[in-house]
């Protein structure tokens, strides 16, 4: 019994719990393509046509295809901005949390927590600056795309 008091089943649990989630979709996947397997039998034996049941039951990858859209640079652009603005916030509500938890116990060594917000903070730093890389890449390939056609 003393594996339970390892540090380590709470790691082990969370992979435990990941690994059958993944498994519990992919069977389900399985399930619903089967489902639809056979009721396009049962409509074929009825003497349903196929046309009419690819209509009622759509396609096998699903009856909402939509073409992909095409990339488009400003969009990017602004998914990424957002993305730095939630990290940064995140970061910094993390570090705030821990400064917060300090002064509510007067204890220093909680300001080590507050590390742990550094991370998501510098990645939303990183993406923040390849954000304004991109913006100066976008402004100067529309100039050079003005001077061409002028």
């Amino acid at each position: 019994m003393h594996g339970l008091d390892s540090p380590f089943i709470v790691p082990l649990g969370a992979f435990a719990v990941a690994i059958v989630a993944i498994i519990a979709g992919a069977a389900g996947k399985i399930r619903n393509q089967q489902l639809r397997a056979d009721q396009r039998v049962a409509m074929l034996a009825h003497g349903i046509p196929l046309a009419e049941i690819e209509r009622v039951l759509g396609t096998a990858q699903g009856e909402t295809q939509q073409p992909p859209t095409p990339w488009n640079a400003a969009r990017s652009a602004a998914m990424i901005r957002r993305t730095a603005i939630i990290l940064i916030a995140s970061g910094l509500g993390i570090v705030a949390f821990f400064v917060a938890l300090v002064a509510i116990l007067h204890d220093s060594e909680v300001y080590s927590g507050a590390a742990v917000g550094l991370i998501p903070f510098a990645i939303g730093v990183g993406f923040l600056f390849d954000y304004h890389m991109q913006k100066r890449d976008m402004s100067r390939l529309q100039e050079e795309s003005e001077r061409s056609i002028s």
